[in-house]
Formats: structure tokens, sequence, C-alpha cells
């Protein structure tokens, strides 16, 4: 009589638990030069900025603006450029390029919803478009909302009491 031993189901042996996979997987992951990836992104950012100041400069000497009046025609020019990049493709290698450094908040706002409205163009122009441009940008408008209002309130708080 032949004795009966316990199979054990196909693929049991091959049991992976979550830190054996992490470390599989750990090995595979490309290694990120943390270094190289800050210079990018402090140049390109810096540049933009530079940008920025420069058109702000053009508006106060050569369009008689001030300092204080510079700053909107300064950002609309901006978020144009962003955008105009954007459709144009080229936005999207600079991302890739400089990865954070791209995203100073003007024009990586202006780049967020513009990518949006190409993406969805082809769905129509109010459900694609309208519908699908402010995901992204609609909880960056929330937050920036509610935190100008604790700001506000906190600024009336603090006039109460001193």
């Amino acid at each position: 009589m032949a004795t009966k031993t316990k199979s054990k189901p196909i693929g049991a042996s091959m049991q992976m638990t979550k830190q054996l996979y992490q470390q599989q997987a750990a090995k595979f992951q490309p290694k990120r030069n943390v270094l190289l990836n800050s210079l990018r992104a402090f140049w390109v950012g810096g540049t933009i900025c530079l940008l920025g100041q420069a058109l702000q400069n053009m508006y106060i000497y050569f369009f008689g603006f001030t300092e204080k009046t510079a700053s909107n025609p300064t950002v609309a020019t901006l978020i144009f450029i962003s955008v105009l990049l954007t459709g144009l493709g080229v936005y999207d290698n600079i991302g890739q390029y400089a990865g954070a450094g791209s995203a100073v908040p003007v024009t990586g706002f202006a780049n967020s919803i513009a990518s949006a409205a190409i993406e969805h163009r082809s769905e129509g122009l109010v459900l694609g478009v309208g519908g699908n441009m402010f995901k992204l940008a609609g909880s960056v408008i929330v937050f920036g909302v509610v935190a100008a209002f604790i700001a506000g309130i906190l600024k009336s708080v603090m006039n109460m009491i001193f």
C-alpha cells in the first residue's frame, strides 16, 4: 500500500510576501539621480522666473507701467506662452526634462488646464473641453480659495487681538 503524501498546490512554493515583492521590485527600479534632477529643476524654474522678470521690466520701461500694474500683463503673457507651448507640444518636453522646475505656479497651472483641454477636445467643447479642463486645476483653485479664506480669518482675529 502506497503512503499518501500531501501534495502542495501548484504555485504554493512560490508564495511571495509583501517584503519579498518589494525587494524584487527594488532591483528593477531605475536609480534616480537626485542631484541632476534638482539642478535641472533649479535652472529651468529659474529661467522661467527670469523670463517673467524680464517681461515685467519690459512692461515697466517700454509701456510705462508701474511696478505694481506691470504684474497683471506679465502673468497674462507667461500664461499665454505656457498655453502656446503646451499646444505645440513643447511644454511636455520641458516638463520631462525639468520635472518640478517646469511647474512654476503660473506656467504649470496654465499647462495643466491647457493639456486637459487638448486631451478631451474630441468629446466636444462643452462636455469635453469645458467639463474636463478643470478636473486637475479645480482642486488647486479650491485649495487656494480655502487657504485664502483661512488666512483672512487668521488675519482678522490677529487684528482684533492686537
